[in-house]
């Protein structure tokens, strides 16, 4: 896939991109031998020899996680301010690895990150309405027509907000929960859409992206999506093009653990109880199967029962005990001699 050349040498980890394009510039940049000045340029780093300084540039292998962003944290690689940034997490990773669109500084949650810019911009582009979804706190009581305007859409200075999906959570006092899905990806819209109807945003958490969640993540933590999560943005986005083969296959620990809670909650597929196990290893130990389990109750032979010849079984407490029967065989003896 043919790039800027800015892009790829800012991904190869030697500069940023406002860098690279200063080596560019001033003629530090080769492609296939010859020097190139032109900012617009391109090239295919797996096909063309790319070279800085003399050094050349080595196709990376393509990478995608997902970061739980915390709470007062830069959703960029570096920032003028000094404050925190997501770079700090996703140190020691191995490939240079930027995020996926950008979350606030006080908006935490999912927030994936990538070296893969046909899979950023895929997912970033309007046409995909990639769906966002994030819990908010604001001040007030909102009642259910409060929450119909932001299902409707709000009036905002750049025009009007397409149809959300709300859903309220609960009631705190004065204060409201709720969830809200969105398919856009205006600047702080979520903020903006609170200061428009006078529901100030208290907390923001974005707990979904296209679909991938920030399940059994900490702040701070981040995974590599697996092959499954990724075949399913392929197969409704497009991207990636290239599914890499050291991704985990399987969900994450969490999802399956999940997925297996649904599966033994189907009806088709009772949960077993542990309290019946017990219950019934505790008739198997007196001697009888509980009904429904294996069809009706019955009651299980003991070992001193026997069936006499003509097939009628004899109850153990109709059977002398066995030191009584060598008893009275003792005496039996005694009287013949």
């Amino acid at each position: 896939m043919r790039e800027r050349l800015q892009k790829i040498i800012a991904r190869a980890g030697i500069a940023s991109r406002r860098a690279a394009e200063d080596f560019i510039v001033t003629g530090r940049v080769r492609v296939n031998a010859r020097i190139v000045t032109e900012l617009g340029a391109q090239a295919d780093p797996r096909v063309d020899k790319i070279e800085v300084d003399g050094r050349r540039i080595l196709a990376q292998d393509l990478a995608y996680y997902i970061l739980h962003k915390p709470k007062n944290v830069v959703s960029t690689l570096s920032d003028p301010e000094g404050r925190p940034t997501v770079a700090e997490y996703l140190k020691g990773i191995g490939p240079r690895l930027y995020p996926v669109g950008r979350l606030d500084f006080a908006t935490s949650g999912v927030l994936l990150v990538t070296n893969d810019g046909e899979f950023t911009n895929a997912l970033l582009h309007p046409t995909k309405a990639v769906p966002k979804t994030y819990v908010v706190k604001v001040g007030g009581k909102m009642s259910d027509a409060n929450l119909d305007v932001w299902r409707k859409g709000i009036d905002l200075e750049d025009g009007r907000t397409l149809p959300a999906q709300v859903r309220l959570i609960r009631h705190e006092g004065d204060k409201t929960w709720f969830e809200i899905t969105i398919r856009e990806g205006r600047n702080q819209q979520l903020r903006r859409m609170g200061e428009a109807t006078g529901f100030l945003i208290m907390r923001l958490v974005r707990t979904s992206f296209a679909g991938i969640d920030h399940e059994g993540l900490r702040p701070g933590q981040l995974r590599p999506l697996s092959a499954n999560e990724l075949k399913v943005l392929k197969e409704i986005y497009g991207v990636p093009q290239r599914i890499p083969r050291d991704v985990p296959k399987r969900a994450p620990a969490a999802r399956v653990l999940e997925q297996h809670k649904e599966a033994v909650r189907s009806p088709r597929k009772p949960a077993p109880s542990w309290h019946k196990l017990a219950e019934n290893a505790r008739d198997r130990a007196v001697g009888s199967t509980p009904a429904g389990e294996n069809g009706p109750a019955r009651e299980t032979p003991s070992r001193s029962a026997r069936t006499d010849r003509s097939g009628t079984k004899r109850p153990a407490a109709a059977r002398p005990e066995p030191r009584a029967r060598a008893r009275a065989d003792r005496g039996a003896r005694r009287a013949r001699s």
